[in-house]
């Protein structure tokens, strides 16, 4: 049993160690936008996918309303509830798509199909393309065995499960509840999680699909990717829009180009049907990602031959210090108009090191900082591990000297000394009159004999 554990507990060890060598860079540097940038949505967040960094953000703690992003959790938990979604279908119910009517609802094109069995791909594309309500309760329906609760218990589930710390659902369609709730960073770990299952990238990023018997296409509610638009935006794909009067204009995007890749979380664009229908979502994703695309860049901070600092050396022969290189190379995304000054190393290291040292070895780290020259608000970029730059070979000779030196300067060593010292004198003294004494004995011993 105590080997088990022992084991477990390497494993564990091993595991946090390498933990401990990520040197992405990622975490919440972000950067100031050009002064002529306006964002009109409430809460932003932009992440590279390259290195999951947080360039900028906005609000992306603030509880929001997430209108129809919220079919990003619904299409998980369908997905992952239905084992075969090209060849399972589900029969379109009446009172469904009845409790729909009259609620200003989006809907795709099932409301044509009451009574007919629908493949659930076509209804998948239908609930993210056109943006269908009818597509996300007839789903819900479906797999909640007829209550839709049970399958909004699972969305809720699901963003536990994701680390979702604001986050909850009440319907699945997005329609407004006050207790239908997420933010711009907890829609982003939901939609991270949903590129990684099949089919939601190419479903997600569809302009145009018919469903099966149908004769009128399926048209995407994302003018991003629609070439059509008058705000496309060539670089864009995917991923889920979604408008209410409370809500506001909402868009969960991608955008790639040269190499970088970056999620995008707008929420709370201003928004009033009738009154205010700018799609400010669309010209603020635009605007980001041209920033970001064109005025950030993945750079190498630091290699491992970047020589970080010089520490002193312990039992060594002939070497009294070691530098001190990062164990793995840093990247990060930094503005393209950084200068050498911008990046500061602040190392953490014991006031000694003790011969033998490997390169392999981790002796300290180094907290790495961006720094804005205009406002002096550092920024942490990484913590990066730091090992010596050569083998530094133990000395069993200095060990000795050292160790005796270190003994001879010791507190302790000092005391014992004085103490020593102070017994000596003592006994020095107590030598003396005691043979004070003693001729003093011997002198009345021989006057008397006189």
């Amino acid at each position: 049993m105590k080997k088990k554990i022992a084991a477990i507990l390497s494993v564990l060890t091993a595991l946090t160690l390498l933990l401990g060598m990520s040197v992405t860079g990622a975490g919440a540097l972000t950067f100031p936008l050009p002064s002529d940038l306006k964002i009109m949505s409430k809460a932003v967040l932009l992440v590279s996918m390259d290195t999951g960094q947080t360039v900028y953000e906005q609000a992306a703690d603030e509880k929001m309303y997430p209108a129809s992003t919220t079919k990003i959790m619904t299409y998980i938990v369908a997905y992952e509830s239905i084992e075969d979604v090209e060849n399972t279908r589900i029969e379109i119910k009446k009172p469904i798509i009845d409790q729909l009517r009259n609620t200003g609802s989006s809907m795709a094109y099932l409301s044509d199909h009451i009574g007919e069995k629908v493949k659930v791909i076509d209804i998948l594309y239908s609930l993210m393309v056109p943006s269908g309500n009818d597509a996300a309760m007839v789903l819900a329906d479906y797999i909640g065995g007829g209550d839709i609760n049970v399958f909004v218990d699972k969305m809720n589930a699901k963003a536990k499960e994701l680390g979702c710390e604001n986050t909850h659902f009440a319907n699945p369609d997005g329609l407004h509840d006050p207790d239908h709730y997420t933010t711009a960073r907890d829609l982003q770990k939901i939609t991270e999680y949903a590129l990684k299952l099949p089919n939601f990238k190419k479903i997600s990023d569809t302009v145009s699909y018919t469903c099966e018997g149908d004769d009128t296409a399926l048209r995407t509610t994302n003018y991003l990717i629609d070439a059509n638009s008058e705000y496309y935006y060539t670089y864009a794909e995917g991923i889920k829009t979604g408008t209410t009067d409370e809500a506001g204009r909402c868009l969960v995007t991608t955008g790639s180009a040269d190499g970088q890749s970056y999620m995008l979380i707008l929420l709370g664009a201003p928004y009033k049907e009738g009154v205010q229908e700018e799609y400010y979502t669309f010209t603020d994703a635009a605007a980001l990602f041209r920033w970001s695309l064109t005025k950030l860049e993945l750079c190498n901070v630091k290699t491992t031959e970047t020589p970080v600092c010089e520490a002193n050396v312990k039992y060594a022969m002939n070497k009294k210090k070691v530098t001190l290189v990062p164990e793995k190379n840093l990247n990060a995304i930094l503005p393209t108009d950084r200068t050498p000054d911008n990046i500061v190393l602040e190392p953490d290291i014991p006031e000694y090191l003790e011969a033998p040292l490997k390169t392999d070895q981790v002796v300290g780290t180094a907290s790495v900082y961006y720094v804005n020259e205009k406002t002096g608000e550092k920024q942490t970029i990484a913590t990066v591990n730091l090992v010596p730059a050569e083998n530094v070979d133990h000395s069993g000779i200095m060990a000795t000297i050292e160790i005796a030196g270190e003994i001879f300067k010791s507190y302790w060593f000092l005391i014992v000394i004085g103490v020593i010292v102070i017994v000596v004198v003592i006994y020095i003294i107590a030598s003396k009159i005691h043979r004070k004494r003693k001729k003093k004995n011997r002198d009345v011993k021989r006057y008397r004999n006189f």
